[in-house]
């Protein structure tokens, strides 16, 4: 089944150190999730949509799954204070580059979160996408807060319950938008970015997270 988004309120502490700001809350059980729909202005999301488009060093990277090499369909980018790995890829430590410190720090003062690295995604058109995953990897520690800024194009955004894949909650992330997933998110529910066959024009996510160890 699918639900859409409607309850508003105050992203809750209860699982350790989270987002202290309001937000529409996502009707997931299990989870906290709150979607700032114009966290940034038009101007402010499309004067960095374009330094980030011109500026990131984007790249084609290879990952394993399934027990096979394959390229993600979409362009990436790492920048953080300490390496990350995930699906079997690991991207090495990476300074900030000046187009990312003041967005970094306007999403770190919203959420109350020391973010210290961020994964930036391009979808070029609706062939791009993202597959069903939890951000779940053991060095962002065991209730993460994942802070998800889109800009450009709207792209639908799915969740899907862990032990009942037909429970899915599906919206829309616009232009300017900030995604903040905490608490047990990621231990009961997947996310994804489906492929559409609808005339799309680019995207791009920046994922913000908090690496231990």
């Amino acid at each position: 089944m699918s639900r859409k988004p409607k309850q508003t309120g105050e992203i809750a502490n209860d699982h350790g150190p989270g987002p202290a700001a309001t937000g529409e809350r996502i009707p997931l059980v299990d989870a906290d999730v709150f979607l700032f729909r114009s966290f940034l202005n038009g101007d402010d999301a499309n004067a960095l949509f374009h330094r980030l488009r011109h500026e990131i060093a984007w790249k084609t990277e290879t990952i394993r799954l399934f027990g096979r090499q394959i390229a993600m369909p979409r362009l990436v980018a790492w920048y953080g204070d300490r390496p990350y790995t995930y699906s079997g890829l690991t991207m090495p430590t990476a300074d900030w580059p000046s187009c990312l410190v003041s967005i970094r720090k306007h999403v770190t003062e919203r959420t109350a979160q020391p973010f210290n690295g961020v994964l930036l995604n391009l979808y070029r058109d609706g062939r791009d996408s993202m597959s069903w995953h939890a951000d779940d990897e053991p060095e962002l520690g065991h209730d993460p807060v994942i802070a998800s800024l889109s800009l450009g194009t709207t792209r639908r955004f799915v969740f899907r319950r862990n032990d009942d894949k037909s429970t899915k909650v599906s919206m829309d992330l616009p232009h300017g938008s900030l995604l903040v997933m905490a608490g047990p998110t990621q231990h009961h529910w997947q996310h994804a970015v489906p492929k559409t066959a609808k005339p799309v024009g680019e995207r791009i996510n920046l994922t913000f997270r908090t690496l231990h160890g």
